[in-house]
């Protein structure tokens, strides 16, 4: 299902506790990272998903989806979209319930092989925006 709702997307942040942030950076001033960090501090257990890093603030950090050690909720792509697939694929694999592209991550064709798998899909929206204006 593609969520663009409002209670859509509100349900699926407030019903999610497990997020893999895909594209997560070791660099502060980069979305990614910031937007990870809020995630954690607004309670949900985030794991970063970066093939080219080890660990971030003494966490670990993991080269793929399938490394993760728990079922995931929502897959948070900061990827640039022709990644998209192949996240999608992944997200596909470990049963994850939802990919969601951040601004500037769209791609028709995964976002509808996502959907025929019945993931949820959210597609170029922030979710730091998007958990601020509906859960405030």
């Amino acid at each position: 299902m593609i969520l663009s709702l409002d209670s859509e997307i509100r349900r699926l942040l407030r019903e999610s506790r497990v997020i893999a942030v895909v594209g997560h950076s070791d660099k502060p001033h980069r979305d990614s990272y910031k937007i990870g960090r809020y995630l954690r501090e607004m309670g949900y257990r985030v794991y970063a998903v970066n093939p080219n890093l080890t660990e971030i603030e003494g966490e670990p950090v993991y080269p793929h989806l399938r490394d993760l050690p728990e079922p995931i909720d929502i897959v948070d792509v900061f990827r640039r979209a022709r990644f998209l697939p192949e996240v999608v694929e992944e997200a596909i694999a470990i049963q994850a319930k939802a990919v969601w592209g951040q601004l500037g991550v769209s791609h028709s064709a995964a976002e509808a092989r996502a959907n025929e798998a019945g993931l949820k899909v959210i597609s170029n929206r922030c979710i730091l925006v998007e958990h601020e204006r509906l859960l405030g």
